[in-house]
């Protein structure tokens, strides 16, 4: 959880590599490569915080969509 918005990944996903963003109702899916958000409705606010969060912890996330191990990362500081 980064700023009360809830990050996921899943097993078995479609591609690009990419994680999930949910804050509140609103949820954003973004690529972990471009950092792009491909869809989705979240307030500019959240996309910035999860875009942020995605680039310090680009590494891990690349790793974690490759080996499907995934673990907990830490949030925003």
């Amino acid at each position: 959880m980064v700023f009360g918005i809830v990050i996921k990944m899943y097993f078995n996903d479609h591609l690009p590599p990419h994680f999930h963003a949910i804050y509140g109702e609103c949820v954003g899916m973004f690529d972990i490569i471009s950092f792009e958000m491909m869809e989705g409705d979240l307030p500019m606010r959240a996309k910035k915080l999860a875009t942020e969060w995605a680039k310090i912890n680009k590494e891990e996330l690349v790793k974690m969509w490759e080996s499907k191990d995934f673990k907990q990362l830490a949030g925003l500081e």
